[in-house]
């Protein structure tokens, strides 16, 4: 089994004829599709129009995918490759050219007075939910100068400040002593991997470092996100929207009483993640609450962790199995036809991450596959982003984009067969040690998130009146914290910083980037629960569910399966799976 992927699929190399060719035909239906956006007419046979752009849009935007997805993927595998590095940026500038002709369009259809539904009964009928989505769009839609100077000024407004912040915590360094009293400088994401040392001196001494180093920049990464955050407050009101929440909410395809649904029924069960902080307090050997830099000190023996790459194959398409012979075949197909790369080597990118390439109806998996179990959770998360896009790739390309708060549906759904397959298996060394992992996890979602949620919400009240200092920013998430992790964590020694290094809070196309993470995994808990309950007549409805999320509102996508997201038992029920594997951990 080949622990590197194939990417012929798409193209065998970048001088190759058929890329050459899809570059130059991207050119020509570009051109194409400017020239059909600045001609539109409101006289025009409406429904031919509509077709048009439907097939026009639909072969940009494959060719666009399967062109930039060849150089992202090729990029990954090897970060020296030069080539793949520059078409990266030189596809992107043809997507960005398709970009305005979508913005005429957009406007033209709002303007129009179409109504989608009456495309009911035509070939058209399933496109109603993207056309009723760029309606709503267009709604928030400014003149055309308007939304130049807008795009004009954010490359050197919130895109500079973005990239500021960037560069300083990239280059960022802290002063560590070592073992034997030397002093030692290290990256800053160095000292922070830190944390998972085994060694309780070296979590302290790093957190310690950590704090010391954005005491450095502090001021200036303030600035940063002042700007960011003040400019998304003015676009926001500009475009017609309440506030920023809402303009994310509203790309989302989701209301705000799912979300105060959801957080109530986190703050009813955070007890439950608070006695599993304050017992692995105990487990460490400490007295009082757990601080903030022992959150993911290990506190049992590792999980097996002697996997060879085909043994985490075969376990995997066999716990797949269990729960529907399509999701079996298909992790096999991925695994046989080398849809994966899993292989450790200089010049890869880390982390994880699945490319869904609805143009060829495959995808690709990037993975850095050591032998630990944690390893073949991860292979196995990815290959549920898969199986989603396998799930969607009938529909047309336009209906396959799915809002965030769905993005970790399949993936922590096929995580939770592993854990629960492995959990079966486990003595009890690996079964504390596998639970250990889930419920740590889990409270970085849960727990941790909703913090981040709180402090944004206080940021963005806060800068609607100034730019708040970074002593209040500290404030701020400090409260935010105390709030969230109750007598979990020693309030003394929790982490005023993390405004300053989570990334999501300076991407200007990102506010609130935080409660999608939450929402996935309790959704996809829910739908577990479902499963248990229901037994193997459930697979068919969840493939269905999961082939209808780029075409429905998340409401709606929840009914598929008979879920109503603002019954807060709905989320009880999840948060219940969580609270049974803490349980669980406890009496082990």
């Amino acid at each position: 089994m080949d622990n590197r992927w194939n990417l012929d699929a798409l193209y065998t190399g970048f001088d190759s004829p058929e890329f050459i060719g899809d570059c130059k035909k991207l050119d020509s239906k570009n051109e194409e599709y400017e020239n059909f956006a600045n001609t539109l007419s409101q006289s025009g046979d409406i429904l031919e129009i509509l077709k048009k752009y439907v097939a026009l849009k639909s072969e940009i935007s494959a060719l666009t995918e399967k062109l930039l997805c060849f150089a992202n993927l090729s990029f990954c595998a090897d970060t020296n490759n030069a080539k793949a590095n520059s078409y990266i940026e030189l596809i992107s500038i043809r997507q960005n050219r398709s970009s305005l002709a979508d913005v005429k369009f957009i406007k033209w259809l709002t303007s129009s007075g179409f109504e989608p539904k009456t495309l009911r009964g035509t070939d058209l009928e399933e496109c109603i939910f993207h056309f009723e989505e760029l309606i709503t769009k267009g709604r928030h839609i400014l003149d055309d100068q308007t939304e130049q100077i807008i795009s004009n000024l954010k490359l050197v407004g919130s895109s500079s400040w973005m990239n500021l912040h960037n560069v300083l915590i990239g280059s960022l360094t802290g002063k560590i002593s070592t073992v034997d009293g030397r002093i030692e400088i290290k990256p800053i994401s160095q000292i922070r991997a830190m944390a998972y040392s085994e060694d309780a001196d070296v979590r302290k001494k790093a957190y310690e470092a950590e704090i010391r180093a954005y005491r450095k920049v502090e001021k200036a990464v303030a600035a940063c996100i002042n700007s960011i955050k003040g400019e998304s407050i003015i676009l926001a009101r500009m475009r017609g929207y309440a506030s920023p929440l809402e303009m994310v909410l509203t790309k989302n395809r989701m209301e705000k009483s799912i979300i105060d649904t959801m957080f109530s029924a986190i703050r009813e069960y955070l007890p439950c993640f608070r006695a599993y902080y304050k017992k692995k307090a105990k487990m460490l050997g400490l007295s009082g609450s757990l601080p903030f830099y022992d959150i993911f000190a290990p506190v049992t023996a590792k999980a097996q962790s002697n996997f060879t790459y085909e043994e985490a194959a075969k376990f995997i398409v066999e716990k797949f199995s269990t729960f529907s012979r399509k999701l079996g075949d298909f992790a096999k197909n991925a695994f046989d036809n080398n849809w994966i790369d899993s292989e450790i080597r200089p010049g890869k990118v880390g982390g994880a991450f699945c490319e869904n390439l609805f143009s060829i109806s495959q995808s690709r998996i990037l993975a850095n596959f050591g032998s630990s179990y944690n390893d073949v959770t991860t292979i196995a998360h990815e290959l549920g982003h898969a199986f989603h896009g396998h799930c969607l790739s009938n529909n047309v390309i336009l209906n396959t984009g799915y809002p965030s708060p769905l993005a970790e549906t399949a993936s922590i759904f096929c995580e939770t067969i592993i854990n629960k397959a492995a959990l079966k298996e486990a003595d009890k060394e690996s079964a504390l040690a596998i639970l250990e992992s889930a419920i740590s996890s889990a409270g970085q979602v849960i727990v941790d998130i909703y913090s981040r949620y709180l402090f944004e919400t206080a940021l963005f009240k806060a800068r609607e009146v100034a730019p708040l200092s970074p002593e209040q920013l500290c404030e701020e998430m400090t409260k935010a914290q105390i709030e969230s992790y109750g007598d979990g964590l020693d309030e003394n020694v929790l982490h005023p910083y993390l405004w300053l290094i989570k990334p999501h809070y300076y991407n200007p196309d990102w506010n609130f980037y935080n409660f999608p993470y939450a929402f996935g995994l309790l959704f996809a808990k829910g739908l577990y629960a479902k499963y248990t309950e229901t037994g193997s007549s459930f697979a068919e409805k969840y493939e269905f569910l999961l082939s209808e999320t780029g075409k429905r509102s998340v409401t709606d996508v929840a009914k598929i399966v008979d879920v109503d997201l603002n019954d807060i038992n709905f989320w009880k029920n999840s948060l219940e799976l969580i609270k049974e594997d803490i349980s669980k951990f406890l009496d082990l």
